[in-house]
């Protein structure tokens, strides 16, 4: 199938404070010599996004200053602090008006998920029906494409730090599950443990 790749808009969700990293926004956490967000919109442009949002919440102004995000959609979340689901309605509602018919959502505290993933979730966008997500040995997970169709039942949902979760059971049976455990690690990084997984290296593949 063909499409016009403005279709399908990235949304990245990257407000979080990092309470369990001692208050470290995500988005400023050094992954390959930048901050990881811009690891984040990358992964979404190589995998042929065009059109970029990024939800900002936890020191947005410095984010702002910080990270290289020319071309990006920038959209403050000021309710950040309730958790993801405020920021996918952010993220959603930002797209409103834009002519994107899907929006191929990811976190950006999973360096592991690259382009190669995110290209594969975005190849099973069909129209504002699609619903689509990378699978893990057959466990669902990130990044998740939602048509358009799905915008409003997905922001009414959107709670806390649910997310789409609820509605992405509710609908398991409309998910295309599209299998990635064979190239990409979808680990997060929530924790002072975690942080190891970031390389320091900014020649690292």
């Amino acid at each position: 199938m063909t499409y016009d790749v403005d279709e399908v808009a990235g949304l990245v969700l990257a407000a979080g404070g990092g309470r369990r990293l001692g208050g470290r926004p995500k988005a400023l956490l050094a992954h390959r010599g930048r901050p990881l967000v811009e690891h984040a919109v990358g992964v979404l442009r190589a995998a042929g996004c065009t059109r970029v949002h990024v939800v900002l919440g936890a020191a947005a102004g410095a984010v702002r200053e910080r990270a290289r995000l020319d071309g990006c959609v920038l959209v403050e979340n000021p309710g950040w602090e309730e958790g993801m689901g405020s920021s996918l309605r952010a993220g959603l509602d930002s797209l409103a008006g834009t002519g994107a018919r899907a929006a191929l959502v990811s976190l950006v505290d999973q360096p592991g998920i690259g382009a190669e993933v995110t290209a594969r979730v975005l190849a099973a966008y069909e129209g504002e029906e699609s619903l689509a997500a990378a699978a893990y040995d057959g466990v669902r997970g990130h990044p998740v494409l939602f048509g358009a169709a799905h915008w409003a039942g997905v922001t009414e949902g959107a709670r806390g730090d649910q997310g789409a979760r609820a509605y992405l059971k509710a609908h398991s049976a409309e998910v295309v599950l599209v299998e990635c455990g064979d190239a990409g690690l979808p680990y997060d990084i929530d924790t002072p443990g975690d942080l190891a997984r970031l390389s320091p290296d900014p020649e690292a593949p």
